[in-house]
């Protein structure tokens, strides 16, 4: 008969999630996780398996939590477009207050991972094309709504909000400046215009 395990499994992914997003992937060492998750490293092994597990089971999580809270957001306003302003407000806001958690982990897996580990890209890449739909959603709202021209391409503005998204989560790992990040936030809305 197996022992039961002494740890809450999704509390202690949360505290890897951490440490992968503080550190990036490559800097966090095994002693970096035992250390952060509270655990042994034999129950790191025998519950996560490597350290690429963790990590893959760490984006997992990732998405379940924050990737969640995030397409909500597009979907909290009456108004589409107040939706799609309320999310990047909410994420210059993280950008501003978050400390070493600044960005976000699929960026940051993107930059480090995309072209050298196929299950880490195909894993980042499922998460990406989820922001987009929800995107997308939203956008399909704002034109059924009337607040966006039924001359917009739907599939383009949701990969090009996307890619915004991207973007100002990479500039704001250097700049901690509100008025720089809300300028490119001006900037990227006023497509929808």
């Amino acid at each position: 008969m197996g022992r039961s395990k002494a740890f809450n499994e999704e509390l202690v992914l949360d505290k890897a999630i951490e440490v992968f997003w503080a550190k990036g992937y490559e800097a966090t060492s095994i002693q970096d996780l035992v250390d952060a998750m509270g655990i042994q490293r034999g129950s790191l092994y025998g519950t996560f398996g490597s350290k690429q597990e963790l990590f893959l089971k760490s984006l997992d999580r990732y998405s379940l939590v924050v990737v969640k809270d995030l397409l909500g957001l597009l979907t909290s306003k009456t108004s589409a477009l107040e939706s799609i302003e309320l999310f990047f407000d909410k994420l210059v806001e993280h950008l501003l207050t978050a400390g070493p958690l600044r960005g976000c982990l699929i960026t940051n897996s993107a930059v480090e991972f995309g072209l050298r580990d196929e299950r880490t890209r195909q894993k980042v890449l499922y998460l990406l094309n989820g922001l987009e739909q929800g995107f997308y959603q939203t956008l399909l709202s704002a034109q059924e709504s009337g607040e966006i021209s039924k001359e917009h391409n739907l599939t383009a503005l949701a990969e090009y909000l996307t890619n915004s998204m991207q973007g100002l989560l990479v500039m704001g790992k250097v700049h901690s400046e509100r008025s720089v990040l809300e300028n490119i936030n001006r900037i990227t809305l006023s497509v929808l215009k």
